[in-house]
């Protein structure tokens, strides 16, 4: 699905023209450098992330993390510093102000975490739905029609002629995702939409994400701390310092049940993020000595470094590398 007058992406480097074909949404070594008061802050350091079409994926991490300017990006709300980003065939780094705009109306739904910035105060939960319909143009038996339909399958009906503040805040959330689908969208992006609910509360909203899914075949990316939450999907994503660091599939019929199976991520400069507790137990620090086996790659602590010390000439060597960040390519 690509909205009318926005361009398709070709690769941000030609010998990985192939790099994501197929896929909904391609995050190549994306990269978000922001500066402050001379300070720099590297939000993403070469992300890479896939997600298939029809998907329903998690993005956890710690605050900091990447994860908010990884779907600020997605959303078309900010653009990347460096590397190469595409959602449903449109290069989101490129784009002009009016393609953003058309971007945001037709190709993604976005759903904040305060309830309050998803929804007009003085509109109906009924309006609220009506209004991205109105804006795009559509007649209005058609619109009618698309509203009453999302509020039924978000089992939200009741609330059709209510304002917001005549609301639950579960149910502005559930309104708010039948805004974020009135047209159509190919990507729904939730940001923390459980973040100011209660559990019980919380579990209504994914459940109608999760109905959202299933019934409209939208792909949704939602970013959560609630465990809840990420243990009802088929896949977890983690980012870590800028880059997704692991992923957690479980295997099964339904999301949610199965056997869960953790796998860290090597990303396409052959890096990947060892967690800090293995490392640490281990004394892995500044480097580690690499030895291949038929069929893995063994990985050992530098016991030179070890009996060095911090101070020592193997830890003053390695500088300020990030302990945990094993490099496997050029950079």
């Amino acid at each position: 699905m690509t909205a009318t007058g926005l361009s398709s992406l070709g690769p941000a480097h030609p010998d990985h023209a192939d790099y994501g074909a197929g896929e909904l949404i391609v995050c190549d070594r994306l990269v978000r450098i922001y500066t402050a008061e001379g300070i720099e802050v590297q939000a993403l350091q070469g992300l890479d992330l896939l997600v298939s079409e029809g998907e329903l994926t998690a993005l956890v991490g710690a605050s900091g993390s990447g994860k908010s300017t990884l779907m600020n990006i997605l959303a078309g709300l900010d653009t990347p510093t460096a590397g190469a980003v595409r959602v449903a065939g449109n290069d989101l780094a490129t784009m002009t102000p009016r393609q953003r705009l058309l971007y945001r109306r037709s190709v993604v739904g976005f759903i904040w975490q305060q309830t309050a910035r998803n929804l007009l105060p003085y509109l109906t939960a009924f309006g609220n739905v009506e209004l991205p319909l109105r804006l795009a143009g559509t007649r209005r038996p058609a619109r009618r029609a698309r509203a009453g339909e999302l509020l039924d399958l978000l089992g939200v009906a009741h609330c059709a002629a209510r304002r917001p503040d005549q609301m639950s805040g579960g149910e502005q959330q559930r309104v708010a995702i039948g805004v974020a689908l009135a047209n159509s969208p190919a990507v729904l992006l939730a940001d923390e939409p459980t973040g100011e609910l209660d559990s019980a509360t919380a579990a209504t909203v994914f459940g109608a994400l999760q109905a959202a899914n299933a019934a409209l075949g939208v792909t949704v990316l939602v970013v959560t701390h609630d465990p809840a939450v990420s243990s009802m999907v088929r896949r977890v994503v983690a980012i870590r310092d800028g880059r997704t660091s692991t992923e957690t599939l479980r295997h099964g019929t339904e999301a949610g049940g199965g056997h869960a199976v953790e796998y860290a991520v090597l990303d396409r400069a052959g890096r990947l993020q060892l967690p800090r507790e293995m490392t640490e137990s281990l004394g892995m620090r500044d480097r580690v000595r690499l030895e291949q086996e038929p069929d893995h790659i063994g990985v050992w602590p530098d016991a030179g470094a070890r009996a060095a010390g911090p101070g020592g000439a193997a830890g003053a060597a390695g500088g300020e590398r990030e302990q945990d960040d094993l490099a496997g390519g050029d950079q």
